[in-house]
């Protein structure tokens, strides 16, 4: 029997996810050999241009291994009647404790005192300066989604303060609600952002949300790198008008600008939040998941719905 051809712009992981798509499909690589494709898997970095969907006419489905859709043209894939799916859910908890672990480094100067000892700097007599707890700090959430929802009961559990901001209050929510970005730095010296991608989003993280921040304030971003202003971030952390940053996402990965490289206490990290062997079986299945869906006529598992 004939297997089904599919463009594959993105790799499944762990090794035996990706031998499955190979057994089930007829897997291309080359979007020039793929006019007759009728899926594409892609990574929500990666998505989806027009461009790229006007050279597939066979299109029908767009299968993303994660959750963000900002750089998939959902207004050309809606025209043309092509269904999105997402990965959702499967990594909130990879995320959000990478979003944790990043405030800790940042927080208790983790990749500085590694460095530190690296250098022979502590066995020469060295000591590094006290720094204030990471979890006697307020906490902000920018963007309440399902993995900053999942991020804000890990810090309840903690025993931190939390509050957040969305588009909108969610009644349900046991955390504090704050109209804007603004607001939500003025409130928590430790601002998560959790945000979705995209030109609404662009640059929310600004120079005066950081000066509200504060000089004791931590931002940790693990949503998508224009969300925050990479330019005045690394100000901010060179004038001491805030006191550190983790982040895992960049504006053009991955190419890392070079002043948040040489900022102060800033720690960064290559895209890692989803990438635990769990997190990436539990989507690339929901990815097979789906594909098996769309090819056998059946309802999608986990459509995107805008």
């Amino acid at each position: 029997m004939t297997r089904p051809r599919i463009l594959s712009l993105a790799d499944l992981k762990p090794q035996d996810m990706a031998w499955r798509l190979e057994n089930d499909y007829e897997v291309l690589r080359d979007i020039e050999a793929a006019a007759n494709a009728e899926a594409v898997v892609t990574a929500g970095n990666l998505g989806l241009s027009a461009a790229q969907m006007a050279r597939l006419p066979a299109l029908r489905l767009i299968a993303v291994n994660g959750v963000g859709v900002d750089a998939v043209d959902l207004a050309e894939a809606a025209r043309r009647g092509i269904a999105v799916t997402t990965t959702p859910d499967v990594l909130s908890p990879a995320v959000a404790e990478m979003a944790l672990a990043l405030a800790l480094a940042a927080g208790r100067q983790i990749a500085v005192a590694d460095r530190f000892v690296r250098a022979g700097r502590w066995a020469a007599g060295g000591k590094l300066g006290l720094s204030p707890s990471v979890l006697e700090r307020r906490a902000g959430i920018l963007g309440y989604g399902r993995i900053g929802r999942r991020l804000a009961q890990m810090l309840r559990d903690l025993g931190m303060d939390v509050s957040y901001t969305s588009r909108r209050e969610r009644s349900d929510a046991p955390d504090r609600f704050c109209a804007d970005a603004l607001a939500l730095a003025e409130r928590c010296d430790l601002l998560f952002v959790t945000a979705a991608g995209g030109a609404e989003t662009r640059h929310l993280v600004s120079a005066d949300v950081l000066a509200a921040l504060g000089p004791q304030g931590i931002v940790v971003n693990v949503a998508r790198g224009p969300v925050v202003d990479a330019a005045a971030l690394a100000d901010a952390l060179v004038s001491g008008t805030i006191a550190g940053a983790g982040l895992d996402v960049f504006d053009d990965e991955p190419n890392v600008p070079q002043a948040l490289l040489d900022a102060p206490n800033c720690v960064l990290t290559p895209h890692l939040a989803s990438a635990t062997v769990e997190a990436r079986r539990a989507m690339a299945q929901l990815v097979l998941d789906n594909l098996a869906a769309h090819f056998a006529g059946r309802p999608l598992p986990t459509p995107h719905r805008g």
